[in-house]
């Protein structure tokens, strides 16, 4: 953002340099990213003086020129060859002497030098008016007043302003510093706290008044959430022309090309206040100014000219039917003013800024209206932003103010209000501010103080700042006028070690991070927007309702995510075609869908693997990542958690060409499985893919409900006993280790399935299993005795219960 130093004074003059000043702007949170100078005569009229013509002859070699001697305040008058019709003797006029740098008008520098111009001797240039940024005219030498004495530097005569042009990196959150006033108020808040002593003036509308109410004309609001404030009033007998030389400059040193006094008003307010302003030629306005939305697809031609279809939740502010401008963001051509114009329409408005920022990226637009409506306004300042372009009207282009504002408002919200604690003042800056420090601060911000107790104080907000709504933000106003520089470094390191609560969500998230980074696995994020063509993947995503986005960037990115499969497969895609095949991924994140309720959002938390499970070595062999590799890792993370006693069923996801559901408590915590070849086909992934995907809310439910409990290694030693059962192909080591676990849980801890063989030399529908049983006791050793005697126990239950038989 552009601010005009001289046009910043108009509100604050304070006795400090200007570099001092741009580097307390800086130390404010207004990041000053340079400053280069603004010249309203480009050059400022250097080394041009008043010559005085003594002599004029023809060109002996030239028809078009003539040779002259002017006097130019030297012991020598110098020859000049000039090519303007209307040179003669006796003139005083403006000479670029050698030496001298002007600018054409695309701001090109050039130089006068000595020269020969078709043989006779040169010394200088006698200039025309566009010559030295003067004016526009080209139609002959410009001729000074007689009474000027020859020498004298032009400069003194014609009056050029010097400005700087202060360019701010202004942060998207500060919308009440997006006008020369909020630059100044911030500066001043600055100045009261470090006692600098400066003049602070605000403009006066106290002259305003209505002549008469000959041209009403009614306004009606239809949208008034999209417009909660319009005001507007007429002006007539304006004569629309050029502005003085004066707003100009102020608008050209930040970059704006003046238009005509009108225009140039309504841009003026807008960088002095903050406030957008639009006039509208009143006579083409045949009935009453409605604010409103208009069909979809409604052609309307703006300002440049171009045709735009309108949507429809584009608001617009429209003569009865007929629109005339896109509220907040540009105006039309049909109702633009023009040098035609004698009587105006003169609007003054706060529009909701999401819808303004929605109706700008449609249509592309960025204009400085609806850069400033799509922040946040200040929502009281409108009437005094009226009055004051009104005054400014009728100051540079006459006319007579001919109707009351009209005004139709919804009530203003209520201010924030907080109460802080000093104690947490001083937690969060780590240094204590005496009370009256920070009353001082508060109110150089403008923040009303209502109440002050020994524990801390209470405050209302402006209603301009929009962005200051937490205890947080006070803190953060308050840090940076006090000065981050004035937070006192300590020669001791202090450690604070914030409180940490396992049970918190993102103590969970950290967690189950460090705990799969610990397994191999590397983190993605990815982007939650994504194509509805992924859901038509499978029939039970394709049945949810969907989040949709209304004003999408693409097709491609126009639906919420309904699952974290499809964006881990378009990483594992990524990859795959980088010859980076083995991977262990995970990521955090939120599917969205749509309910009767509403829109509703579920975290999950989603594993994928593939290729091998380990790096190529010389010492292994490869391994590929399948379903088992992915299962030890969800077992592996849900006992960490202390989530015990799970149970497996087949999943029904038709994402997976096989795949268990796992669940605990009755609550489903897992999905995991192998990913159906259809639909890794769809990515052009040639390789298995197995995929997780955990509801992070059941997970946390059920995470760390018991109290982790630790228990010293035995003393005494533990035993293992073998068993290599033949049984039915029907029969799963689940249920074989369930049975087991019934029988003496005191001794018995753990049982293991360490081989399965099916093939030759057994029976039919049969298959092996290789179980090892583990036995310990903490308080004795186990004699082999009590062992066989568990042992025979499982052999009768096995067989009894699986018919199984021993081999």
């Amino acid at each position: 953002m552009k601010i005009s130093y001289n046009w910043m004074q108009q509100f604050i003059k304070a006795e400090l340099p200007l570099t001092e000043q741009l580097d307390l702007l800086t130390d404010l949170g207004l990041e000053v990213e340079g400053n280069t100078p603004f010249e309203s005569i480009p050059g400022s009229l250097k080394g041009v003086v008043v010559g005085e013509v003594l002599d004029c002859v023809q060109h002996p070699n030239a028809d078009r020129l003539r040779v002259t001697k002017v006097n130019i305040g030297q012991e020598e008058a110098v020859q000049i060859v000039c090519g303007a019709p209307n040179v003669a003797k006796g003139q005083k006029v403006a000479v670029a002497t050698v030496g001298t740098t002007l600018y054409d008008a695309e701001g090109k520098a050039w130089e006068i030098k000595k020269s020969k111009i078709r043989g006779e001797a040169s010394s200088g240039m006698i200039c025309a008016e566009d010559e030295l940024g003067l004016g526009q005219s080209h139609d002959g030498i410009m001729v000074l007043d007689e009474a000027v004495t020859p020498g004298t530097a032009c400069a003194d005569i014609f009056p050029v302003e010097q400005d700087q042009c202060i360019e701010i990196g202004l942060t998207p959150n500060r919308c009440d510093a997006m006008s020369h006033m909020g630059v100044a108020r911030d500066l001043k808040a600055g100045l009261i706290q470090r006692n600098i002593p400066f003049e602070w003036h605000l403009p006066n509308t106290n002259a305003f008044k209505v002549d008469n109410t000959s041209l009403p004309i009614d306004v009606i609001v239809e949208e008034s959430n999209a417009c909660p404030r319009y005001l507007g009033l007429t002006i007539s007998k304006v004569d629309v022309k050029a502005s003085p030389e004066w707003l100009q400059n102020r608008l050209k040193a930040i970059g704006l090309s003046p238009k005509n006094n009108i225009v140039d008003i309504t841009n003026y307010i807008l960088h002095e206040l903050g406030q957008p302003l639009h006039a509208f030629d009143a006579d083409k306005i045949k009935g009453k100014v409605v604010v409103k939305k208009l069909a979809d697809k409604t052609p309307f031609t703006t300002l440049d000219g171009v045709e735009r279809k309108l949507d429809a939740e584009d608001l617009m502010i429209c003569d009865g039917d007929t629109p005339m401008c896109i509220a907040g963001v540009f105006g039309g051509q049909n109702s633009s003013v023009t040098e035609n114009t004698t009587k105006i329409f003169l609007e003054s408005a706060y529009f909701n800024p999401i819808s303004i920022r929605k109706t700008a990226k449609r249509h592309g637009l960025n204009t400085d209206a609806s850069f400033r409506y799509e922040r946040g306004i200040d929502p009281e300042i409108g009437e005094f932003a009226l009055k004051r372009a009104a005054l400014l009207i009728q100051e540079l282009a006459g006319g007579e103010i001919t109707s009351e504002i009209v005004e139709v408002a919804q009530p203003l919200p209520e201010k924030a209000s907080l109460f802080i604690l000093f104690e947490r003042i001083t937690k969060v800056l780590g240094q204590e501010i005496p009370k009256d420090e920070l009353i001082k601060i508060l109110n150089a911000l403008e923040i009303e103080i209502t109440n002050v107790n020994e524990d801390g104080f209470s405050m209302n907000i402006p209603r301009y700042r929009a962005d200051v709504t937490r205890e947080a933000d006070v803190i953060e106003e308050i840090l940076r006028v006090y000065g981050f520089n004035n937070i006192e470094s300590v020669n001791v390191m202090k450690t604070f070690y914030p409180e940490f609560n396992l049970k918190t969500p993102h103590a969970l998230t950290q967690n189950i991070a460090q705990k799969l980074v610990g397994q191999g696995f590397q983190e993605v994020m990815n982007n939650s927007i994504t194509s509805p063509a992924y859901a038509q993947f499978s029939a039970q995503l394709d049945a949810i309702a969907k989040v949709n986005l209304l004003n999408p960037l693409g097709q491609e990115l126009s639906q919420m995510r309904s699952s974290l499969l499809f964006s881990l497969l378009e990483v594992v895609s990524f990859n795959q075609n980088r010859q980076r095949s083995d991977l262990k991924i995970y990521e955090f994140g939120k599917v969205y869908r749509t309910t009767e309720d509403g829109h509703q959002e579920d975290r999950k938390l989603a594993l994928a693997l593939c290729g091998n499970a380990t790096k190529e070595a010389w010492n292994s062999t490869d391994d590929k990542a399948d379903f088992y590799h992915l299962k030890g890792s969800l077992m592996s993370l849900f006992e960490s958690l202390g989530i015990n006693n799970i149970s497996e069923q087949a999943s029904e996801l038709d994402l997976f060409s096989a795949g268990i559901e796992l669940k605990s408590r009755k609550k489903s915590i897992a999905q995991f499985g192998i990913v159906d070849a259809t639909i890794l086909n769809k990515f052009s992934i040639d390789q298995e893919v197995v995929y997780a995907e955990i509801d992070f809310t059941t997970l946390y439910e059920l995470a760390f409900s018991k109290d982790i409990e630790v228990q010293a290694i035995p003393k005494f030693p533990s035993s293992r006993r073998d068993f290599a059962l033949l049984i039915d192909e029907g029969v799963a080591f689940k249920e074989l280790k369930n049975a087991a676990s019934k029988i003496d849980r005191k001794i018995l801890t753990s049982i293991n399935l360490f081989d399965v063989y099916q093939g030759k030399n057994l029976p039919k529908g049969k298959k092996s299993y290789g179980l090892s049983f583990h036995f310990s006791d903490p308080n004795k050793t186990l004699t082999d005795k009590h062992i066989d005697k568990v042992m025979q126990k499982l052999k009768m239950t096995f067989e009894k219960e699986f018919n199984a038989v021993l081999r």
